[in-house]
């Protein structure tokens, strides 16, 4: 049976990933980091299910620093404290889902749009900078990030 953090999102589905199933790397949080994905949904992912009143698809959740490290994150990256997710939702293009959750209210610490496919959101209970980002790679390959301002106040 599923562990629910809320009603509509699963602890299952916030650290699933194909990635650590193919390696065989553990991807199970410690319960510090199974409260910061539960603060995650309840913040963010189940009122902006509320707004768009469409499910919200998480294609990463919580990753250890192990499956961060096989994917090539950050070495800061939220997601290896359940912090962060990077979400879809249908009928939303990345950069649509992006201003939507940009022109709210919701308490997000930093939001990205990454290479017009899918969209990072992360909650920190202890800080909201609300840094809004675009992610791109340069003619290099590197990957870089463009400020953009918010446009809610909170």
């Amino acid at each position: 049976m599923p562990t629910s953090l809320t009603p509509h999102f699963t602890l299952e589905e916030m650290v699933f990933s194909q990635q650590a199933t193919r390696l065989g790397i553990n991807n199970v949080p410690s319960p510090q980091y199974i409260d910061s994905l539960k603060n995650l949904c309840e913040n963010i992912l189940e009122p902006l299910r509320e707004i768009v009143g469409k499910p919200v698809n998480v294609n990463s959740g919580y990753r250890s620093p192990d499956l961060n490290r096989a994917i090539g994150g950050s070495p800061t990256s939220q997601h290896m404290e359940g912090k962060a997710a990077d979400i879809r939702i249908e009928g939303f293009s990345a950069q649509a889902l992006f201003d939507l959750i940009n022109e709210s209210t919701l308490p997000y610490d930093q939001l990205i749009q990454e290479f017009d496919s899918w969209v990072h959101v992360s909650f920190d209970s202890k800080r909201q900078r609300r840094d809004a980002l675009y992610a791109y790679r340069d003619a290099t390959g590197k990957v870089r990030f463009s400020k953009i301002k918010p446009q809610a106040s909170m």
